[in-house]
């Protein structure tokens, strides 16, 4: 049974193909199903919105969200079938996280009265009279973001590390492959010279490639002769020593559809970016529990691969 079969992704508003999806998300859950006006659903906000957008294994939009400017989640909208999975509670951490990470004191929401239930679970506290908002009955709902708080409650020590920018992104690239001990799993729909080039990375990469008989680098790129025509440099590593480093490519049209990036190392470390080409995502010195989900994703579509021949010295 996996224990992840979707990911949740930052989505820009200007971007086209992020916009659609968020619309098209929201016009099926809120106009379609539950009658609200379209008119009413497009609000004018979104331009000025942090927006959170959840896709299944081969990239369709499956569930949505956005927290406003005045400190409001909303347009909290999952796929009938996908509900119950675990979605919803994805996307609202990801606001509350975003909420945290801008230092404010509190997040709110109008719930949706079946939905109190599950924000509570989540920590919300309902006050005020119901009242009706587009033919529905709602209730406002608050949660109060302590200073200093990580979670909504206490969690052990995970290292985490901050992945918001390239260069907090390429530190933390860094310090996980030189945590790594003997083996690494790299998942990378696109590879480009901005990442596991440096020379820093080129010799981390070395020492674990030749750190003894255990040692194992393998390495998922979706376009391994785009690598190989860029000169990239850890190709010309794997070239070196490719019985360490394995390179394959997967072929099958719902593993070319993924669109994210990771990095897992064999202490329970991780970098997870949900955009490939974007550096942005989160990441962690010693989180099995999460890392786990995207290791058996790794390990799936690793069997799945071809071994990609075409970057191997000689073909050998």
């Amino acid at each position: 049974m996996k224990l992840q079969n979707f990911h949740v992704e930052i989505a820009e508003w200007s971007r086209e193909e992020q916009r659609a999806a968020l619309l098209d998300l929201r016009h099926t859950v809120f106009v379609q199903e539950q009658g609200v006006p379209e008119a009413r659903e497009r609000d004018g906000l979104d331009v000025d919105c942090w927006h959170v957008l959840a896709r299944d294994e081969s990239g369709q939009p499956i569930g949505c969200g956005r927290l406003t400017p005045a400190h409001k989640i909303g347009r909290m909208a999952v796929l009938q079938a996908w509900r119950g999975q675990g979605v919803g509670v994805a996307l609202l951490r990801e606001l509350i996280g975003r909420a945290r990470a801008q230092g404010w004191p509190d997040v709110a929401l109008d719930a949706q009265v079946s939905a109190l239930g599950f924000y509570e679970r989540e920590g919300f506290v309902a006050y005020g009279d119901e009242f009706e908002d587009a033919g529905l009955q709602h209730r406002s709902m608050r949660l109060s973001l302590p200073a200093g708080s990580l979670d909504i409650t206490p969690a052990r020590d995970i290292g985490a590390l901050p992945a918001a920018t390239r260069s907090e992104t390429a530190a933390a690239r860094l310090r996980l492959l030189g945590e790594a001990r003997h083996r690494l799993a790299i998942y990378l729909p696109q590879l480009g010279n901005d990442s596991y080039a440096s020379t820093e990375e080129l010799a981390e990469l070395r020492r674990i490639a030749i750190s003894g008989r255990s040692a194992q680098i393998r390495i998922l790129l979706h376009d391994p002769e785009a690598a190989l025509r860029n000169d990239h440099r850890m190709i010309a590593l794997a070239q070196r020593l490719p019985s360490m480093i394995q390179i394959r490519m997967p072929v099958e049209e719902a593993d070319l559809a993924y669109a994210s990036a990771y990095l897992l190392n064999d202490i329970g470390g991780y970098l997870f970016l949900p955009e490939a080409g974007r550096a942005q995502g989160r990441a962690a010195l010693h989180d099995r529990a999460t890392q786990a989900a995207l290791q058996q994703h790794f390990d799936e579509v690793w069997e799945r691969a071809e071994r990609a021949g075409m970057l191997q010295a000689l073909d050998i």
